[in-house]
């Protein structure tokens, strides 16, 4: 009687073990996607200190001299930025995948769009109205820690295309992020592109309405 009910049995016993199974993919996605310490934050009074310092300082200055109403401030859209920073991973570890994390880094470069009457050749001038011709705007380069002549380890501008602008030593064994040793030879050049971002939302043009600060 008993063998009778043994495929029963199994059936109960497999599907418990898929439940406990899924049970624990679950735990462990719920742990990798867990939220680790504090965000940063900073208190809005502060923030609104350093923002009328530029607006009433270097940003009435900036107008006054060009006499334009220009940008003061610019935004990218999350999935642009994290679309940035895993382009920057992604062909960082293809050229060398022992680079760590804490060796990647994003420089901000301040930069503005050329004047109205220079806007002709302009290599976005397509995609990018003239609208925002002589307006601040941000150019985002990705950097790499190298060992200057000092010692210290500071953040350079590389090209995660173009293996050439990778550093020409590795680091110590001791540090805890290694860098490949990588040929100066200029065929190595994967592109003659540079991995960059620019153009977020600038105000103005776009309306002021929309800023807390």
């Amino acid at each position: 009687m008993e063998m009778q009910h043994l495929p029963s049995y199994a059936i109960v016993f497999l599907c418990g073990a898929l439940v406990c199974y899924l049970l624990l993919k679950l735990i462990d996605l719920m742990k990798t996607n867990e939220r680790r310490g504090r965000p940063n934050t900073m208190d809005p009074a502060t923030i609104q200190q350093m923002v009328d310092n530029y607006r009433n300082n270097h940003l009435a200055a900036i107008n006054k001299v060009l006499g334009i109403n220009d940008a003061h401030s610019v935004s990218f859209g999350l999935k642009t930025l994290k679309k940035f920073i895993a382009d920057i991973e992604f062909f960082s570890k293809k050229v060398d995948p022992r680079i760590a994390d804490g060796a990647l880094g994003i420089r901000f470069y301040y930069a503005a769009y050329p004047k109205d009457n220079e806007w002709n050749g302009f290599e976005d001038e397509k995609s990018i109205g003239k609208i925002y011709a002589q307006k601040h705007t941000l150019v985002m380069i990705p950097t790499l820690k190298k060992k200057s002549s000092d010692g210290s380890y500071e953040d350079y501008d590389f090209n995660p295309l173009d293996r050439t602008t990778f550093p020409l030593k590795e680091r110590e064994k001791e540090q805890p992020i290694t860098l490949m040793a990588m040929s100066s030879d200029s065929s190595d050049s994967q592109s003659r592109e540079v991995m960059a971002q620019n153009h977020g939302q600038t105000i103005p043009p776009a309306d002021s309405a929309i800023e807390t600060y």
